[in-house]
């Protein structure tokens, strides 16, 4: 089973493994997450629906991730900043 992921990803070729593939995806998971909670809550506070917020917030880091996997072919995950 390992072969075939490293196969399929071409992890020697990018030079990573699965052990740092396992640990770039909870870090990025991580962040997501945080990002999916504290964006809403920092908009309603400016008077926008908490719900449309989180939804807003959801969907945009959907699509703008798989923008940048389909259309780049980038293994970068993206989310509306807080900045």
């Amino acid at each position: 089973m390992r072969a075939v992921i490293e196969r399929f990803f071409r992890l020697e070729e990018h030079g990573t493994s699965i052990p740092t593939e396992a640990v770039a995806g909870l870090t990025t998971f991580l962040t997501m997450s945080y990002i999916v909670v504290v964006n809403p809550l920092i908009l309603s506070q400016a008077g926008i629906d908490h719900g449309a917020a989180f939804t807003a917030t959801c969907l945009a880091a959907a699509l703008g991730t798989l923008a940048m996997a389909l259309f780049a072919n980038y293994p970068i995950a993206l989310a509306p900043g807080m900045g």
